[in-house]
């Protein structure tokens, strides 16, 4: 599991923001911030609430200021992890987090107290292809008949999200209502992991039935979220979900094997190649594509003598991709006889064409990008919906400069290693926005494409 959380969680199969890694409160004291929860102005909200404070167990939830500003808790591989409604993002365990928590309240550098807001809560299981799957819908008290209602297609991380994820509880402080399930195989629902798309759309559709039988009378316009590799996975469910949008962050619009491809160009070229190995470069994922779509029917002996060949260049160990670098790694033999189970048992099925399904989408649909994102680079993506575009397919993009999978935001060492610091100031402004149906023109520092 070592090899899935450093490869395939932040490469292969596009993943969710969950796998994000927390960001230490220290890197973001002083920090000058865009956003509302530092300035000054509102310190004296707070100051006749100083005193009420009294230490307590973190509770998943939404923690608010005013109405503008707020931060959400969920749990996190440890402690609690804390995303503010401007970006901020970090963890109750940090050394000196910003947000102590509290009883039905958290402290916020460690003076303003915010008060937890009451949401409606329906915790559920619901059925797909025989599988009992949980999900959560998440509505604030007055949500009602012009509230918009949200599904989530996550990522491809192995952990659930109910409990864990922000951006559904960062929905609702927005005023938007939100449904989160754990697929299956992870978090509190049955069944077996498998990254299989037309499968866990299939699931996307038995969630979104759910979300709106339990909304009902309380929610107006209807839509999904896909973030990640949920961006596959949300266009193949949008039509019978009956979606009226579809928002699509950080995901893309080639397929898998392109997208490793993808990769392994940018991982080479940051590191100042030239056209010569990206050539030879290009010529070994036409292999390694080869090898998963065939299921080793062909491409081992190409494999082979690429082995034989590259092994001793310095690009070759740089090499990652979202898939190829493991193939690069093992023995041919190994191949042959046993195949790769880590990745032949998710069930993936390699004739997904993203671009077939998002010529059928019917509708408005809006893609969040990072504009240096790693795991998912986004020049083809950008260029194939230009071209929907042309042919009247209803495409809204903007474009988050300086940021990462996940619009994360970061700093990169020297070593081209990348450290994340928050969320993209904007972001979620924006997806909210979207489903409401009311994009406005700035949202921090993204452009519109």
């Amino acid at each position: 599991m070592k090899l899935w959380s450093s490869v395939f969680c932040a490469t292969w199969f596009i993943v969710g923001s969950s796998c994000s890694a927390n960001v230490l409160a220290d890197t973001l004291v002083g920090q000058k911030n865009d956003g509302v929860i530092i300035d000054k102005q509102h310190n004296m909200q707070a100051k006749a609430e100083t005193t009420r404070f009294a230490p307590g167990s973190c509770e998943i939830g939404i923690y608010r200021l005013e109405e503008r500003s707020f931060v959400t808790l969920t749990k996190g591989d440890r402690g609690f992890n804390y995303t503010f409604s401007d970006g901020l993002i970090g963890n109750t365990q940090d050394a000196n987090a910003l947000v102590e928590c509290g009883r039905e309240t958290v402290r916020v550098f460690g003076k303003q107290v915010w008060h937890q807001q009451k949401i409606r809560e329906s915790n559920v299981q619901f059925e797909s292809h025989g599988v009992t799957l949980a999900g959560r819908l998440l509505e604030a008290p007055d949500a009602g008949k012009t509230t918009p209602l949200v599904v989530f297609a996550h990522g491809s991380e192995d952990s659930g999200w109910i409990d864990r994820a922000a951006d559904p509880y960062q929905m609702v402080g927005r005023g938007v209502s939100a449904f989160v399930f754990d697929k299956r195989g992870t978090g509190k629902s049955k069944g077996e992991y498998t990254q299989n798309f037309p499968l866990l759309a299939d699931d996307l559709v038995a969630a979104a039935n759910e979300a709106k039988r339990q909304a009902k009378g309380r929610f107006g316009r209807f839509g999904l979220l896909g973030l990640s590799q949920g961006g596959w996975i949300a266009p193949l469910a949008s039509e019978r979900a009956q979606a009226e949008f579809l928002g699509i962050g950080f995901g893309l619009a080639v397929d898998i094997a392109e997208q490793d491809a993808a990769k392994v160009q940018k991982e080479l070229k940051d590191r100042g190649y030239g056209a010569d190995v990206l050539a030879q470069a290009q010529m070994i994922t036409d292999v390694t594509a080869k090898l998963v779509k065939t299921a080793y029917k062909e491409g081992l002996d190409e494999l082979a003598d690429i082995q034989k060949r590259f092994v001793k260049e310095p690009w070759f160990a740089a090499i990652k991709g979202g898939y190829s670098g493991v193939y690069l790694n093992i023995s041919v033999e190994d191949l042959r006889k046993n195949g790769l189970p880590m990745f032949d048992r998710l069930g993936v099925d390699w004739s997904q064409n993203p671009m077939h399904v998002l010529e059928n989408v019917k509708a408005p649909q809006f893609w969040a990008f990072a504009e240096d994102d790693r795991q998912a680079p986004i020049a083809i993506s950008l260029e194939r919906l230009r071209k929907l575009r042309t042919q009247g397919h209803d495409i809204t993009i903007h474009i988050f400069p300086n940021a990462d999978h996940g619009i994360l935001n970061y700093i990169q060492a020297a070593d081209l290693s990348r450290k994340s610091t928050r969320i993209a100031a904007g972001y979620y402004d924006l997806m909210a926005d979207w489903a409401k149906g009311q994009i406005n023109v700035k949202y921090g520092d993204a452009y519109r494409h």
